[in-house]
């Protein structure tokens, strides 16, 4: 199988030596996504429901560009600094999912890169 790599201006550049996203078969493993602006560079707000909604904009736009939606996830990992946090993400996770309800976990770390307060990374198969 052929690995391509998959890139949007549409959300931001990668903070590091990784793609965006890459894409193997009918696969796409979309990098971890922090809260930022793809337009600014910066958190889209301090606090943790604005980076969440602006984490999952960020994975939607790359899945878009990959050719396909939230609603092609399979599964989701995502990190948070703090699990309080935890109901509120919930909320904001069923705004973009809707019903869709991929494998995932949620897990508390001691920090994320350039201080945020959520991260997320999925695997979505693009449709036949």
């Amino acid at each position: 199988m052929s690995i391509s790599y998959i890139q949007t201006d549409k959300a931001p550049a990668a903070v590091g030596p990784y793609s965006q996203a890459v894409r193997v078969g009918d696969m796409v493993h979309v990098s971890g996504q922090l809260g930022l602006d793809p337009g600014t560079g910066a958190f889209a707000g301090s606090d943790f429901a604005s980076q969440a909604r602006q984490a999952l904009t960020n994975i939607r736009a790359i899945l878009a560009e990959a050719g396909c939606g939230m609603k092609d996830i399979v599964s989701a990992d995502v990190f948070v600094t703090d699990l309080g946090n935890f109901r509120q993400f919930n909320d904001i996770y069923v705004e973009f999912m809707g019903g869709h309800k991929p494998a995932r976990a949620v897990v508390q770390v001691s920090a994320l890169p350039l201080g945020g307060v959520v991260e997320m990374k999925c695997v979505a198969q693009i449709p036949a």
